[in-house]
This record gives C-alpha cells, sequence and structure tokens, in this order.
C-alpha cells in the first residue's frame, strides 16, 4: 500500500498536521490581540489614576494650608510679643483646638502658640522619666480624682428554683492628685531678640522643656507632695509579705546595699500580680543598672538583654527598662530598683496650657520669660507597684 499522507497531498486535501498547526497559529494571533487589548486599558486606567491623585493633592492643599494658616495669627502675635513685648496682637484672641480656647490675660502671662506647646510636649513625653510609662491624663480643673475599686463584687452559684442570696459590695477609694504650679525663668538679651535670625520659639522652647522635664521626673520619683506631686518613694512601704493598701510593698536583697544573685530580682517580679505584670517595667539608674547587667542565672546566662531594634528598651528578665537617673544609687537600705505596671499604678496629672510672662524689667539689660504649667502626680494603684530594697529585711 502506498503512505496516505502521499495520497492526500495528490488528492488535494489537507492532512490533521495542518489542520493544527493553522488552528495553533490563529490561537496566538487572537492571543496577541487580547494581550495588546489588557494593556491598553492597564494604560489608560493608570492615566485615570495619575490624574485623580493629581486633583486630590490639588484639592487638599487648600485644606492644609488653611489648618496651617489658622495658627498662623497666634503664632505671628506671641512672636512680636516675646521680641518686643507687643501684645496687642495678642489680646482677645482665640484658638481653636489644642485645648486652648483663648489667650490668658497679660497679668499672667499668654499661651504660647501650638507649634511651641506641641514642641514642649513631645520632650516631655520623650524624656526617662516616670512620665513614659504612666498614665497621663488633662483636666481642666484644679485636682484630679482617681477611684479604685481594689475589691471584688460578691458572687455564688444559683439553680433553677432556689432563691438568691445577698452578696458583698465593692468597697471604692478616692485619691485625689491636686495639680502644682511648676515654672522656668529663662531670659536673653534684647539684642539677641532683635536678631530676626533667632528663631526666639524655638529657642524658648528647647529651655522651658529641659527644666520642666527635669523638674517633673524627680518630683515622679522623689517628690513630697508639697507644692510638686508626689512621688512613688515617698509613700510608706513594707515588706511585700504584710504589704496592705496605702503602702508600697517591697522585696529584701538579702545584702546590704548590694544584690545576693539574681534571685532577689525575681522574687521582686513574682512579688507583683498576675494582673499587673503583663505590663511590667523595671525602673532603675544607670548606676543600678550598670551592677544589674552583669547578674548571670545559674546557667551562666546574662538576665540583661539589648533591645533587638533602635529606640527598643533595654530587657531585664524579658520586661523593659527604664532608666530614670532620679531613682537613688544602691546603698543599705536604699529603693533602687522599682517594677510594677506603673500606668496603672502611677497617674499623671496636667492642664493643657502652658502660660508666659515677658519681664523686662527685673534682669535689664536681659529679658526674662517666666512660663508656667500646672501638673500634679501620685501613686494611683499601691498594688500595682513594688520595690527592692538593698537589705537583709
Amino acid at each position: 500500500m502506498s503512505d496516505p499522507e502521499t495520497k492526500s497531498r495528490a488528492g488535494g486535501d489537507v492532512s490533521p498536521m495542518a489542520e493544527v498547526k493553522s488552528a495553533l497559529s490563529g490561537f496566538m494571533s487572537d492571543l496577541k490581540g487580547f494581550k495588546g487589548e489588557i494593556e491598553l486599558k492597564l494604560q489608560q486606567q493608570e492615566e485615570r489614576m495619575t490624574m485623580l491623585d493629581r486633583k486630590t493633592h490639588i484639592t487638599a492643599r487648600p485644606a492644609l494650608a488653611a489648618a496651617a494658616d489658622a495658627d498662623a495669627p497666634h503664632q505671628k502675635a506671641f512672636d512680636a510679643y516675646l521680641r518686643s513685648g507687643d501684645d496687642d496682637g495678642l489680646r482677645g484672641l482665640e484658638l481653636e483646638g489644642k485645648a486652648m480656647s483663648s489667650s490668658v490675660a497679660s497679668d499672667g502671662g499668654y499661651l504660647v502658640d501650638p507649634q511651641t506647646a506641641d514642641t514642649i510636649k513631645s520632650v516631655l513625653e520623650a524624656t526617662a522619666s516616670i512620665r513614659a510609662i504612666a498614665n497621663v491624663v488633662n483636666v481642666e480643673a484644679t485636682s484630679f480624682d482617681v477611684l479604685i475599686d481594689h475589691t471584688d463584687v460578691g458572687a455564688g452559684w444559683a439553680t433553677e428554683t432556689a432563691s438568691t442570696s445577698e452578696t458583698g459590695t465593692p468597697s471604692i477609694d478616692r485619691i485625689t492628685i491636686p495639680l502644682h504650679e511648676l515654672s522656668a525663668l529663662p531670659k536673653a538679651s534684647q539684642r539677641l531678640l532683635d536678631d530676626s535670625a533667632f528663631d526666639i520659639e524655638g529657642w524658648l522652647a528647647g529651655r522651658i522643656a529641659d527644666k520642666f522635664a527635669r523638674a517633673e521626673a524627680a518630683a515622679f520619683v522623689g517628690g513630697d507632695g508639697i507644692d510638686k506631686p508626689t512621688g512613688i518613694l515617698t509613700h510608706s512601704t513594707v515588706d511585700n509579705d504584710a504589704w496592705t493598701w496605702g503602702n508600697i510593698g517591697y522585696v529584701p536583697t538579702g545584702v546590704d546595699g548590694d544584690f545576693n544573685g539574681g534571685e532577689a530580682i525575681i522574687d521582686l517580679v513574682y512579688a507583683l500580680g498576675a494582673q499587673y505584670r503583663a505590663n511590667g517595667t523595671f525602673v532603675m539608674n544607670s548606676k543600678t543598672a550598670g551592677a544589674v547587667r552583669k547578674l548571670k542565672d545559674n546557667d551562666g546566662r546574662f538576665l540583661w538583654s539589648d533591645g533587638l531594634a533602635a529606640g527598643e528598651p533595654a530587657r531585664l528578665l524579658g520586661y523593659p527598662v527604664l532608666i530614670a537617673e532620679d531613682m537613688p544609687d544602691m546603698a543599705t537600705d536604699a529603693y533602687a530598683v522599682a517594677f510594677g505596671d506603673f500606668e496603672a499604678g502611677y497617674t499623671v496629672a496636667e492642664r493643657p496650657d502652658l502660660r508666659v510672662l515677658r519681664d523686662p524689667f527685673s534682669a535689664k539689660p536681659h529679658v526674662l520669660f517666666y512660663a508656667t504649667k500646672r501638673v500634679g502626680g501620685d501613686v494611683s494603684d499601691f498594688a500595682a507597684i513594688k520595690l527592692l530594697k538593698f537589705a537583709t529585711a
């Protein structure tokens, strides 16, 4: 027999192979056309999105400019007041937002402009102070009340038919935190103020923030509560085994003025209730931290570990460490280490406004700037903070 493919060629018939090639060629051609249409539609869509994005930015610019212009009158008037004492622009000027409604009378100073206030606030929050881990609230009154419910509401099991007996009621304590006036008194020469290149607002914000931060940090640790906040170390302390409300419990290290290995730190951690331990933070100064870094467990591993990323605090037994230089050094009977949930245990109450009074007379040829704010602080939950006492008992 002769070859079938040869007969097909001779008779003019199309072979199956040729049909497949023809169909495949048509499919590839259609695919290229479809691909081209998709690319064209994607390009058109991208152009539409770009135009829409431009319109959004153009529309948003006036709103942003309006927001910036809202603070501009006060900032300009405040600058004139700082440089020359001209307070005409500040009299009766109303401020919107920033928790400030209007300027203060000239005899008590004027509210600083919002940008300067934000700068000071950010510096205070970033400073190594109890404020960084405490509960901070803004108030408009002269004091702030904290209501503490440190007992449980009674409960019992009920059945379908039996009567329900009366359960115990909770006991609520009220802690009042008064606000005290914190002041700073930087000065500058009139010649320096006359120099338009001198950033008076930035300089003033830096000097005020530095003074306020250092004064606050010291008061939150050891303040006696007289015209200043009450510090965590001012309250009476008792051995944690005999702890009662109104006192701060402590754990002894077992050695006068030193550690007895790392066991005391472990005891300190577990002296704190489990409900507070999850948000616990160690507080100590640099000298104490240098000694703690050398402590090891029984397997020779350091208890201290540095932060894994830039800006992260160091950790001790897995808990963050705040270096507060106002904490006492290691010494006999010193409470050099604190551990607790400070967001629950310590409350900072402050008024959001900051006032500045210009005094060109008291220190000629310099100009004094009397800056004041009101702030208070106190322990708000005595069960949330524990101390490490460097003593045998």
